[in-house]
């Protein structure tokens, strides 16, 4: 009975066998991580949803940006005003819309005997037909119209007082110097009509007095699905103050469910800079399949010229966060644990603390300035991030450049913290302690 006793209470060979082998089980059920697989999915899912969003939130906030800020969409246009490729096809439609009024019959017939003179010198200079000269006289006076700063103000400043016009292209509602039909965008050129006409006259072209006021346009956009883009436009306008901040939750909701967060902060903010990089590719494979589309008689190269200036923002916004994506996976990696992070580090702080013995061996101190830097260098590491953040909140219309600028800005600060903070030589504590 001694032995059975024994063997109960793990005493025996047999009972200390089975006591470390459930000793051990325990131990490996510990160590072994829990598996979360209903948590990881829905991290994951939020993430691939935040990612999802990301580049029709680039989208949303464009077209709500472009309506609701005229300054933005003044500073949009104003380039197409100086653009060669826009000037002639405003000049190429001018001029046909007035020799469509022009009677070349009674043309001499009609210019006051005075002015006679002075009208054959200029068509004599252009050689050729009576037709061909007059076109190449108003075609010449259209194109020196389109080219000079009375025209570019003249655009500037229709576009500033119908920034309606906006509206009317994007929404369809809305009056202006813009109208919208079922296929395409137009602006009407009645005032460069009138500026040419009177620079025809002054020529001696004495009969375009008599020609009635003409309305001709320009178009700006054309597509077939204006209709349809025109209806994303209005869901887009309407989500894009509320898209982004979708967008940023899901993505942040599901980094904080992972149960590896900073991996899945790395892998987010990826995706999200993949996404959005590929609308950036889509911008420009669409812009080649909306030039080669474009109907005969439209300029290839004014429209090219449209398509770039009304994306431009656009595009700047796509470069932006891939830039912050990239940012802020940089900044991610580099802080964990991981092996390459911890060396990529350790050579930081080694070649801070190399400048630093150098400058002691110069005889360069710190003061007090140097263990108040150590003692509160977490705090003011991460005051110095915070305001990093609050800079580029802040900031009305940031780029990739910016954000790219105040990554480096906050690099530099972090290096001047850790240069502070830097204890002195061993050397240098030699002689206090031997005083002591």
């Amino acid at each position: 009975m001694a032995d059975d006793g024994a063997a109960d209470d793990g005493s025996s060979p047999a009972g200390l066998r089975a006591l470390r082998e459930r000793v051990t089980a325990l131990e490996q059920a510990r160590a072994r991580p829990p598996r979360h697989r209903g948590r990881s999915f829905l991290a994951a899912l939020l993430i691939v949803l935040g990612c999802l969003l990301a580049p029709l939130s680039v989208v949303a906030s464009w077209a709500s940006d472009q309506v609701a800020d005229t300054d933005r969409y003044v500073d949009t246009v104003a380039p197409l005003a100086s653009d060669p490729a826009v000037q002639d096809a405003v000049a190429g439609r001018v001029t046909d819309a007035l020799m469509t009024r022009i009677d070349l019959s009674a043309l001499l017939a009609g210019v006051a005997p005075e002015d006679r003179p002075r009208l054959e010198k200029a068509l004599g200079r252009l050689g050729g037909s009576l037709e061909d000269a007059v076109r190449g006289l108003v075609h010449d006076r259209a194109r020196a119209v389109a080219a000079s700063d009375a025209f570019e103000t003249l655009w500037t400043e229709a576009n500033r007082r119908a920034h309606r016009a906006v509206d009317k292209a994007l929404t369809g509602k809305g009056g202006g110097a813009v109208e919208l039909t079922d296929d395409a965008a137009t602006l009407d050129l009645a005032p460069v009509v009138d500026r040419v006409k009177q620079q025809l006259v002054d020529r001696g072209l004495t009969v375009a007095e008599r020609i009635p006021e003409i309305h001709t346009d320009i178009t700006l956009i054309r597509s077939e699905e204006i209709g349809e883009v025109r209806t994303y436009l209005r869901v887009l306008q309407f989500l894009g103050g509320w898209l982004p901040v979708i967008a940023v939750l899901l993505t942040a909701g599901g980094v904080l469910l992972s149960v590896r967060r900073r991996r899945a902060l790395v892998a987010g903010v990826l995706g999200v800079a993949f996404a959005v990089g590929v609308l950036g590719i889509g911008l420009r494979v669409f812009r080649a399949v909306y030039l080669d589309a474009l109907p005969a008689g439209v300029s290839p190269g004014a429209a090219g010229a449209v398509y770039d200036a009304m994306t431009r923002f656009l595009g700047t916004a796509v470069r932006m966060v891939v830039a912050l994506g990239v940012v802020v996976a940089l900044s991610a990696w580099l802080t964990g644990p991981g092996r390459h992070a911890a060396t990529v580090r350790g050579l930081w702080t080694s070649g801070i603390g190399a400048v630093r013995a150098t400058a002691d061996g110069a005889g360069l101190r710190t003061g007090p300035v140097g263990p108040f830097v150590r003692r509160f260098r977490a705090w003011i590491t991460w005051l110095l991030v915070a305001a990093a953040l609050v800079v580029y909140l802040l900031w009305a219309h940031p780029t990739g450049w910016v954000v790219v600028g105040i990554a480096l800005c906050l690099l530099f600060l972090l290096a001047v913290v850790e240069f502070l903070a830097a204890g002195p030589r061993a050397t240098d504590r030699e002689p206090a302690a031997t005083a002591v």
